[in-house]
C-alpha cells in the first residue's frame, strides 16, 4: 500500500487517544496515520528570525511528524492575516469581519510556496498526499510547479461560501483555480459541494459532470466526505475512571438541576451570544424552569491576537454577567461560563452528565462536538441534542432537535422541548443518532477519502452529503 503524507497548518497528534485536549481535526488525522504509515507535515507553531526550511522529525503518539518553523512576518500575514482574518470569516459568511489586505494574500502565497519547497523532498514516488483545510488551498499548485506528479487530495474542514460571498474576495478566481491542481477535492457536506459547483460553473465556466471537473488537461474529482469521530472509542472513554469521576463531580454540583451544555472554541461563528440570549428567552417564557436548570458553557479561547476574537470574548462576558445578574438567586447561577480547555476524558464525563447538548453554530463545516455528545450518552438514560441547521452535522443528524440559531424563540422552544422530553422518545432519538455516528465514523471517512484519492473507487454523492463507494 502507498504511504500517506498528511499536511496541515499545525501538527498536533494526541499522545494518547483517551487524554489531552486535541481537537477534532487532530484526532481524525492521528487516526488516519495510525492506520496508514506515513508522515504528518506542518508548521511547528514556532517563529524564527529568518526562514530556513529546516525540518524537525520526531515521533509523537505513534505518528511520525515533520515540523518547520516560520518567520514572524509569515505568522502575521499568512496565519493571523489571510487564513484567520480573510478566509475564516469569509467562509463563515462574515464578510463584515473579513480583512482584504494585499500583504495578507502575499504572505499566504509565500508560505504555501515555502511549504511546497520544504515538503517536496519528503514525497516518495508512490506516496499519496492529503492536504487539509483553508490554510493550504494553493499547496498542490505549488507542488505541481516543482514537478510533483503524485496523487494529491484536499479536504476542506470548514464551510464553502456561496458564490456571491466568494466573489467579494480579491483574486477569488486564482484561489479557486488552484484547487484544480488536486486530483480530489473533498467537502464536509452536499451543500458545500453544490456551492463549489455553482461557483465553478458560473464564474469559471467549468464543466462539472458526475463529480468530475475537467480543466487545463487535468481531471479533478469532487465529493462530499462528512467527517466523523472515533465513535466506539469515545463511548468507551465515557465509561473509564477519569470520565466517571468527572461525571460524578458534575452531577453532584447540579444539585438535582438539569444541565444544558455547550462546548466550543471561543469563536464568533459558534453562535455563543445568540445561544445565551436563547437561554435567557427560556427563562423569560418559562419561569417555572428558574432554579431547575442551568447552562454550562465551555468556551476555549483561541486566536487572541485577532481583534474580532477579543471583541466576542468581551461581549460574552457582558451578556453572561447581565443574565446572571438578572436571574441568579443566592443558591443558583443560571450560566456557568468557563474559559479553559478540558481533557478529552473529562469532556466525555461532562457530556454524559448533561441532559441537553446545545450545539448551535451560526455556520460550521461539521461540528464534531455534536457527535461526541451523542457517543458519550448513557444508553439507558440519554440526553437530547439541540443542533443548528447551519452545522454540517445537521445533514446526518436529523433526529436531533434542529433549530435556526438566529431565532432565539425557536431555540428557546427547542430547549423547553428537550428538557421535558420523555425517556422513551429520548432513547429512540439517541439510538438512531448513535447508529449514524457509529456507522459514519472517522474510519469510514478516512477510508472513503483515501480510496477515492488512490483511484480505487468512483464517487457518488447522495443527498445529505453521504459519499458512498460505487462500483
Amino acid at each position: 500500500m502507498s504511504r500517506l503524507i498528511v499536511v496541515s497548518n499545525r501538527v498536533n497528534p494526541p499522545s494518547d487517544a483517551g487524554v489531552g485536549t486535541a481537537g477534532g481535526l487532530a484526532m481524525a488525522l492521528a487516526a488516519a496515520l495510525r492506520e496508514y504509515s506515513g508522515v504528518w507535515f506542518g508548521w511547528s507553531g514556532e517563529t524564527i528570525e529568518s526562514f530556513t526550511g529546516q525540518i524537525s522529525m520526531q515521533k509523537v503518539g505513534g505518528v511520525t511528524v515533520a515540523l518547520v518553523d516560520l518567520e514572524e512576518q509569515d505568522r502575521e500575514e499568512y496565519y493571523d492575516g489571510y487564513a484567520n482574518r480573510t478566509l475564516w470569516p469569509l467562509f463563515h459568511s462574515r464578510t463584515d469581519l473579513a480583512a482584504y489586505e494585499r500583504s495578507f494574500g502575499e504572505g499566504y502565497q509565500r508560505v504555501n510556496r515555502r511549504f511546497a519547497e520544504t515538503l517536496a523532498p519528503l514525497i516518495g514516488p508512490n506516496d499519496l498526499v492529503w492536504i487539509h483545510d483553508y490554510h493550504l488551498i494553493p499547496l498542490a499548485d505549488e507542488l505541481r510547479k516543482l514537478g510533483v506528479t503524485n496523487r494529491i487530495g484536499f479536504f476542506l474542514h470548514i464551510p464553502w461560501p456561496s458564490r456571491r460571498l466568494l466573489t467579494t474576495l480579491p483574486q477569488h478566481k486564482e484561489l479557486v483555480e488552484s484547487l484544480l491542481a488536486y486530483d480530489l477535492v473533498g467537502f464536509q457536506t452536499h451543500d458545500a459541494l453544490e456551492a463549489f459547483s455553482d461557483y465553478g460553473e458560473r464564474e469559471l465556466g467549468l464543466a462539472i459532470n458526475d463529480g468530475v471537473v475537467e480543466a487545463g488537461g487535468r481531471r479533478t474529482r469532487i465529493g462530499a466526505f462528512p467527517i466523523g469521530i472515533e465513535a466506539d472509542a469515545f463511548a468507551q472513554l465515557a465509561q473509564q475512571d477519569a470520565a466517571r469521576e468527572t461525571f460524578e463531580r458534575v452531577r453532584a454540583s447540579q444539585a438535582g438541576r438539569r444541565m444544558i451544555l455547550g462546548v466550543d472554541r471561543l469563536d464568533y461563528s459558534k453562535g455563543l451570544e445568540e445561544r445565551f440570549l436563547a437561554y435567557e428567552q427560556l427563562l423569560v417564557d418559562h419561569p417555572d424552569w428558574a432554579e431547575r436548570v442551568f447552562l454550562l458553557q465551555i468556551a476555549t479561547p483561541s486566536r487572541d491576537a485577532v481583534q474580532a476574537y477579543q471583541e466576542i470574548r468581551a461581549r460574552l462576558d457582558g451578556v453572561s454577567g447581565r443574565i446572571n445578574g438578572a436571574f441568579a438567586t443566592v443558591d443558583w447561577v443560571p450560566i456557568r461560563y468557563v474559559n479553559r480547555a478540558h481533557r478529552r476524558d473529562e469532556l466525555a464525563g461532562i457530556y454524559r452528565a448533561a441532559q441537553v447538548g446545545l450545539v448551535t453554530p451560526l455556520r460550521d463545516g461539521m461540528n464534531l462536538v455534536a457527535k461526541e455528545y451523542v457517543a458519550a450518552q448513557d444508553p439507558d438514560d440519554p440526553g437530547v441534542l439541540v443542533l443548528s441547521k447551519y452545522a454540517g452535522a445537521a445533514e446526518q443528524m436529523q433526529d436531533a432537535l434542529i433549530v435556526n440559531p438566529f431565532s432565539r424563540e425557536e431555540t428557546s422552544e427547542a430547549l423547553g422541548q428537550a428538557l421535558a422530553m420523555p425517556r422513551a422518545e429520548r432513547s429512540a432519538r439517541w439510538r438512531r443518532l448513535m447508529d449514524g455516528v457509529a456507522r459514519d465514523d472517522v474510519s469510514a471517512w478516512r477510508d472513503r477519502f483515501v480510496a477515492a484519492l488512490a483511484g480505487d473507487v468512483a464517487i457518488t454523492t447522495a443527498p445529505g452529503g453521504d459519499t458512498r463507494k460505487a462500483s
